[in-house]
């Protein structure tokens, strides 16, 4: 895979002057079974998160409140998207390296994931990924 693959989903938008409501569901507005939600809040200024790379996880990352930054990174290119919309997400496809960072006062970032937490399916040495990812394309 390639940061190519990895895009910007518009999720539906219901105005009402009463407040507006976005719903995500599973296959038709991110291309995977949602099989395990969190959220990242109270990120300190300046730190980052992230900073590594799945195997087999598909990640839809969406800003709830405020903005931040997801740099993505295939090995060869790298592209950065600045979330800042709870109505649009960022579709992150298996063997992507991402980091999080330039969290806004008060972000809350919301992860979709395709699969419950599983350790081995972590990269979290990027030369390590980039051998991997090698490995694989060859």
């Amino acid at each position: 895979m390639n940061v190519s693959k990895c895009k910007l989903l518009d999720l539906p938008k219901i105005a009402d002057n009463r407040g507006n409501l976005t719903f995500v569901e599973s296959h038709r507005h991110v291309p995977f079974p949602i099989n395990r939600v969190y959220y990242l809040y109270d990120v300190p200024g300046g730190s980052e998160r992230g900073g590594h790379a799945h195997k087999e996880l598909e990640q839809f990352i969406v800003a709830m409140s405020g903005s931040f930054d997801v740099i993505l990174n295939d090995g060869q290119s790298e592209r950065r998207f600045t979330l800042n919309r709870s109505y649009f997400g960022l579709y992150v496809c298996p063997m992507i390296w991402r980091s999080l960072e330039n969290f806004s006062s008060g972000a809350v970032c919301l992860v979709l994931a395709s699969d419950f937490y599983k350790e081995a399916d972590y990269y979290r040495d990027y030369d390590e990924y980039v051998a991997a990812k090698r490995a694989r394309e060859a």
